[in-house]
C-alpha cells in the first residue's frame, strides 16, 4: 500500500532582520505600534488612555477591519494617528515560509517612521501601559535604557462579567493574575528604533546591545533569560485585559488570530491560560490610579478625553 505524501506544515519566521533609520534631527518622545482588526468597541478607550499617557503619535495597522475601528480612529483628535491598510498574506517563495503580517507591521513602522521618535512601543489594544507613578510615559522612561525595554504581561481576568461591559477596560477589569510567570510570561517591548536590528512581536534586538534587553529597574538581560528577578511591574505596568467578558473571551477562541496560528491550537493555549489568571486572581488598581492622578474618575471622564473631532463615537 502506498500511503498518501503529505506535506507539512509551512514553517513561520519568528523574526525579520531590519536595517535600522537614521535618526531625525529632532525626534518626538514616544509613538504606539499596533496591528488590529474590528476594535470598534475599544479603539476609542485606548487611544484616549495613551494621548493622556503622553504618546506623541499612534500607527494603526489595520488588517482588514469591517466595523467603526477605522472611523474612529481618523477622527481622533488627542494626538497623532496614522492608519496604514495593512492586509498581507505573505510566504518566501521557495520554501513557503510564512512571513507573518505582525511582525511585517513591525519592521515597516520602524523603517517607515521611526527616525522621526526617541521610542517605539509594539502593543495591542487590549494592552494598556500604565505609569505607575508618573504622569506620563515618556517621564517614566527618562531614567530608563534608551535602547530595548521589556514589559511582561500583567494578565487580567473576567472579573465576573459574562458580557461586554459598559466602562473602559481600566475601570472595569481590576482583577489580575498574582504573578507573571509559565504560561502567562510574555513581554512587549519599548524601542529606540535607530537601533533595531531584529523585530519579532515579543523581542527584538539593538546593533549596540545585541539581544540584550532591560527591566523597568534598569536591570539587563538576554531575550532568552528575562524570567525570575528581571520580572517587575514597577515604573511602567503593562495591563494585558487578556479575558475581558466570557463572551468576549469565546469570540477571540472563534476567531482568527493576528499571528495567523492555527485555532486548535490557540484555543488549548488561551484556556490554560484563562485557568491560571482566574485560580487566585488579586485586586490591581494601577491603570484607576494614573487615570486618577489626571483627574478621571470614570469611563465618561476618560471617554470626554477622546479628542473626537465629529463629537463621541
Amino acid at each position: 500500500m502506498i500511503w498518501p505524501f503529505r506535506r507539512p506544515a509551512p514553517s513561520r519566521a519568528s523574526r525579520i532582520a531590519i536595517k535600522p533609520p537614521k535618526p531625525a534631527t529632532e525626534r518626538a518622545p514616544l509613538a504606539l505600534v499596533l496591528i488590529a482588526r474590528n476594535e470598534a468597541a475599544r479603539i476609542g478607550d485606548w487611544l484616549a488612555f495613551h494621548a493622556l499617557a503622553g504618546v506623541s503619535h499612534v500607527f494603526l495597522y489595520d488588517n482588514g477591519s469591517t466595523d467603526d475601528t477605522v472611523a474612529i480612529a481618523g477622527r481622533f483628535s488627542g494626538c497623532p494617528v496614522t492608519i496604514i491598510p495593512w492586509q498581507l498574506n505573505t510566504a518566501e517563495a521557495k520554501t513557503g515560509m510564512i512571513i507573518p503580517r505582525q511582525i511585517m507591521a513591525y519592521a515597516h513602522a520602524i523603517c517607515t517612521f521611526g527616525a522621526g521618535f526617541e521610542r517605539m512601543g509594539f502593543i495591542d489594544t487590549d494592552e494598556f501601559l500604565v505609569p505607575v507613578k508618573a504622569t506620563t510615559l515618556p517621564e517614566a522612561l527618562a531614567d530608563l535604557p534608551h535602547l530595548n525595554v521589556s514589559l511582561p504581561w500583567a494578565m487580567f481576568g473576567h472579573n465576573g462579567h459574562d458580557t461586554p461591559p459598559d466602562d473602559a477596560y481600566p475601570f472595569a477589569f481590576t482583577q489580575r493574575a498574582a504573578r507573571s510567570e509559565g504560561p502567562l510570561l510574555n513581554f512587549k517591548c519599548i524601542v529606540d528604533p535607530c537601533a533595531v536590528t531584529q523585530v519579532s512581536t515579543h523581542k527584538f534586538e539593538t546593533a549596540q546591545g545585541k539581544d540584550v534587553s532591560a527591566n523597568t529597574r534598569g536591570q539587563t538581560a538576554r531575550n532568552a533569560a528575562r524570567q525570575g528577578a528581571f520580572v517587575t511591574h514597577e515604573v511602567i505596568q503593562l495591563n494585558h485585559y487578556y479575558l475581558m467578558s466570557r463572551q468576549e473571551l469565546q469570540q477571540k477562541l472563534n476567531g482568527p488570530a493576528v499571528s495567523g496560528s492555527a485555532q486548535e491550537q490557540r484555543a488549548a493555549a488561551v484556556m490554560r491560560k484563562a485557568e491560571l489568571i482566574e485560580a487566585s486572581p488579586v485586586k490591581d488598581t494601577a491603570a484607576v490610579d494614573f487615570l486618577a492622578r489626571h483627574g478621571i474618575h470614570n469611563t465618561a471622564a476618560l471617554r470626554g478625553r477622546m479628542g473626537d473631532r465629529e463629537g463621541s463615537a
